[in-house]
């Protein structure tokens, strides 16, 4: 009983992965195993974000998110300015540490500074925490290092760095603006109250020397995971360089990588490229894409999710700024459109499950208003 108790929370958490591995394991039945699977595998994709993955973890397990947000959080006087505080580090931050990094961060910290504000704080969780993982999802689609997805499509395109951030500029400007006035709404439905939170900043000082080593590590290996990106140094030098010093001086980090992540990519670059080699399943798939890259994407995304989405439907286009665009925004939508909005429903069942209906129809509204205003965004600029 315990072993299938095991099972099925793994199946629950794990359920992108299971389904990826059945569908290269069916797929192995249709095209037998050869030296072509090898192919299959987009390593520098893996690598980078095995990396970035080592550098985020790396980080937050010196606090460094979390100090820094503190500090910021102490400076604020208004329910205004802490809303709009909170709503913007999921914003700025995911373009750099990944959407659902962003709001396991910030997430938990906002569930505490919220509590600390009695009535008030209660009038303004179930907003601002959505509000908070509609902005990692929007503020990551800036970057190529900002998600799976954008990694991903990023290095099979071939992009200058530059055109990718102009081609999404427009619609991660049009999404803060929005961001902007919904929580500068949501601040005036609550009224004019004064706050003061209990969270006091944190000195940075208080780093051991040992700590700060890892820091400065850190932080340069966040500079070669930038100069990766950009194709100015091999993917492969990136990535022993994060084992080789995670390994060296922060074992730990290796246990807290998200290989599942990997391992699902595997599974869908398996079942795609077996399925690529399958005449009818191509021809047919490739005619159904060819013109309606950015819709499909967007609605596929709203059922399989947007990283499995992105991953799936390159095979089959080379349209591929349409999928980068599709698959962005159509992380807005339903729960399971980006795997990232399950990480702050999970954390306000957990901490306000009388409360999960109402946050699940707030979600569902607002992301709905979201996609529509990026919808229309896309039909005026792309």
């Amino acid at each position: 009983m315990k072993n299938i108790n095991k099972a099925i929370t793994f199946a629950k958490k794990e359920t992108v992965l299971i389904v990826a591995m059945l569908l290269a394991v069916i797929s192995a039945f249709l095209v037998t195993p050869d030296k072509a699977y090898a192919s299959y595998i987009d390593f520098r994709t893996l690598g980078l974000l095995f990396s970035l993955m080592t550098v985020t973890e790396g980080c937050k397990g010196l606090g460094i998110f979390e100090r820094s947000a503190k500090f910021i959080i102490s400076k604020v006087n208004t329910a205004f300015q802490l809303s709009i505080v909170l709503v913007g580090l999921c914003f700025f931050s995911s373009m750099f540490i990944t959407n659902d990094v962003s709001l396991l961060t910030f997430v938990p910290l906002t569930l505490t500074a919220l509590s600390t504000l009695g009535e008030s704080g209660n009038k303004l969780l179930i907003p601002i925490v959505v509000l908070q993982t509609i902005a990692a999802n929007l503020g990551s689609m800036l970057t190529p290092i900002g998600n799976p997805q954008n990694l991903y499509l990023f290095g099979v395109s071939d992009m200058k760095l530059e055109d990718f951030l102009v081609l999404m500029l427009p619609f991660t400007i049009v999404a803060g603006a929005m961001l902007f006035l919904w929580t500068l709404a949501v601040c005036k439905k609550s009224g004019k109250l004064s706050v003061k939170t209990d969270i006091t900043a944190e000195n940075f000082d208080t780093y051991s020397t040992k700590d700060k080593t890892k820091l400065s590590g850190y932080v340069l290996l966040f500079v070669l995971c930038l100069l990766t990106v950009a194709r100015l140094i091999p993917w492969q030098i990136t990535t022993l360089c994060a084992l080789a010093f995670s390994a060296i001086a922060d074992r730990n980090v290796l246990k807290t990588v998200d290989y599942s992540l990997l391992l699902t990519f595997c599974g869908f670059f398996i079942f795609i490229g077996n399925m690529g080699r399958v005449e009818i399943f191509r021809s047919v798939l490739s005619s159904i894409i060819n013109g309606h890259e950015l819709f499909i994407a967007v609605a596929a995304s709203q059922i399989i999710s947007n990283v499995p989405c992105a991953i799936l439907l390159s095979g089959f286009t080379n349209k591929l700024n349409a999928l980068i665009i599709g698959t962005n925004i159509g992380g807005l939508g339903t729960l399971i459109a980006s795997m990232a909005s399950l990480i702050s429903y999970k954390q306000i069942c957990r901490s306000h499950p009388h409360i999960k209906g109402r946050y699940f129809t707030y979600f569902t509204a607002a992301n709905i208003a979201f996609l529509a205003v990026m919808a229309l965004t896309v039909k005026i600029a792309y």
